[in-house]
């Protein structure tokens, strides 16, 4: 979603924390405004090709690095319709212990008011068979 079509744009800098540090997404900071979790897959590399179009379909969404079919890392921003906060979303496959890295964090706030959370419960849905 265009910076426009929010109320406000309150995009917060770039986290220096996004990526992978020692082969694994950072720990949330705050549970408040952050998910981070590791799903236990067969083919972890399979689940982010198949997520990455369910993540460009998100209201808002859009995919900053990872868009690529054989991408093992998948970046993208969330825009809050309202007041134009950015969410920083971040899939990592780690096919070596079989896990989907998966991380859903605010850049600004104490509260997400329970966004990410349902961010990653859409994304773990896609999943399902």
């Amino acid at each position: 979603m265009p910076a426009a079509a929010s109320l406000l744009h309150v995009a917060g800098s770039v986290p220096d924390t996004l990526g992978l540090k020692d082969g694994a997404l950072p720990t949330c900071p705050s549970a408040n405004h952050c998910v981070r979790e590791d799903w236990p897959l067969a083919d972890p590399i399979a689940a982010l090709a198949q997520l990455q179009p369910v993540v460009a379909a998100m209201p808002g969404t859009r995919i900053e690095t990872g868009a690529e079919p054989a991408a093992t890392y998948l970046h993208a921003t969330a825009e809050s319709r309202l007041f134009g906060f950015i969410d920083d979303l971040e899939l990592a496959s780690d096919p070596d212990h079989g896990v989907l890295q998966v991380r859903s964090a605010s850049r600004l706030g104490d509260s997400d008011l329970g966004v990410n959370r349902k961010r990653i419960e859409l994304l773990r849905e896609a999943l399902l068979p």
